[in-house]
Formats: structure tokens, sequence, C-alpha cells
């Protein structure tokens, strides 16, 4: 599996919420990520509702040295957003950017990481 490299730009994408604690939370993802993975442009984005959006973030990668840019789905399932809509933004957004190569993740699914996190979860809401 290729690993990432440091003209690897990363935005790691939610569908964003009116809400700014909600939107603050995908922030502490992309920082967790960076500093778990080593990745060196590493960029929140939201879908809609809240900013930066997907052509914000991309712009930013770029402007960090990114020459591929990897947009992560921070979603569960696949549905309209990851398939038609998500796609869609950042088509209009590499446009803007001739020569940078992008991809676009799955979004998380069926993992049995997941399964061990709502493990804990579950065990931490339980009484003591």
């Amino acid at each position: 599996m290729p690993e990432i490299t440091p003209q690897t730009g990363i935005i790691i994408v939610d569908h964003g919420s009116r809400r700014a604690e909600a939107n603050a939370m995908l922030d502490m993802v992309a920082s967790e990520f960076a500093a778990r993975t080593g990745a060196l442009i590493v960029e929140p984005a939201h879908m809609e509702l809240a900013a930066p959006g997907i052509g914000d973030a991309f712009s930013c990668c770029v402007s960090r040295g990114a020459l591929h840019v990897v947009v992560c789905l921070y979603f569960l399932s696949p549905g309209r957003h990851s398939r038609e809509d998500i796609p869609a933004l950042v088509e209009e957004a590499a446009a803007q950017h001739p020569g940078i190569s992008w991809s676009i993740t799955q979004p998380l699914g069926i993992d049995p990481r997941i399964a061990d996190l709502m493990h804990d979860r579950i065990r931490e809401a339980l009484p003591s």
C-alpha cells in the first residue's frame, strides 16, 4: 500500500453543521490524524453549512505544496453525498488547480475497528 508523502494533501470532509461545536470536532479529527500519521498537509472541510468548504481546503492543500489531494470521507456509509455531491465539489475545486491530481476515499463503512470503538463507547456508557 502506498504511503502518504510530504506532497500529499489530505482533506477530511464531513457533512457540516449549523452547530459550531460539531464543526470544531472535525478540526480535532484533522489535528489528531496529522499527529498520529505524520501527514504534513491535512485540512478539515465541510460539504455544506459551514466553512471551510471543500474548495477552500483544496486550495489550502495546494498552497502548502500538495501535488495530489486525497479527500477522506468522514462518513459511515455510502450515499448521495459520497457518490455525487462531494465528487462534484472536488472536481470543481480541482479545476482551479490544473496539474494537481486527486482521489476520494470510500466512507468509513464496515470495519472491525469501528466495532471495537463502538464496544468501547458502549462500555463507557454502562453504569458502574
